[in-house]
């Protein structure tokens, strides 16, 4: 069971990473809010979640063990799976998660596609008093400023990552025309603006 993972990123997606391990390159999928943490290229150590399915075996990587604690409380309610699981952590940040678990906020975490008030309902249940335990460490937000608009091929990038998400195009389209970007705008930085926008 593969645990961690440390070596060069030689590929990176919102999605996903390939990572070379001494000549083995390891696809590893993850949250956005790892994505935002991790360089383009370079050496990059990830702690691992290892899913095995009759079908298949993915690794899911994660920049801190809090994030990988987080992944591994949710997979744990039932109907939640790792592809579900990772989606909530690329909308919510751990600290913010953890505070709308804290204080059963259901609208904020009924927001996120795929959960439903029900299962809103049972995460809260569940989760309220383990998520108390884990260090979630605090968030780091960043605004950009300007009202230019960034690049056609870095809105095309966000576009995809949050329709693989689960938003629906005219949503994604809605929240994209009230950002507050500068042209040179990374994709990380607009996911996260897009996120704040199509969470309130």
């Amino acid at each position: 069971m593969i645990a961690l993972l440390t070596g060069q990123i030689v590929h990176k997606a919102p999605d996903h990473l390939i990572v070379d391990v001494h000549g083995v390159g390891y696809r590893v999928m993850i949250p956005f809010s790892t994505y935002y943490e991790l360089p383009e290229t370079g050496a990059v150590t990830l702690h691992i979640h290892t899913s095995v399915r009759e079908d298949a075996i993915q690794l899911y990587g994660f920049r801190t063990r809090s994030e990988k604690g987080f992944f591994q409380l949710l997979i744990s309610i039932s109907g939640i799976g790792p592809k579900l699981a990772r989606d909530i952590l690329s909308n919510i940040q751990p600290p913010q998660l953890a505070a709308a678990l804290m204080q059963g906020d259901l609208h904020k975490l009924s927001a996120i596609p795929g959960i439903g008030k029900k299962t809103a309902e049972r995460l809260v249940l569940e989760l309220k008093d383990k998520v108390a335990k884990l260090d979630t460490g605090v968030a780091a937000a960043a605004e950009a400023v300007g009202r230019t608009l960034p690049a056609e091929g870095t809105l095309d990038d966000v576009t995809s990552a949050l329709l693989n998400l689960g938003y629906r195009e005219p949503q994604v389209k809605k929240a994209l025309a009230e950002l507050d970007a500068a042209a040179d705008t990374s994709v990380e930085e607009l996911l996260k603006q897009a996120l704040k926008v199509l969470m309130k």
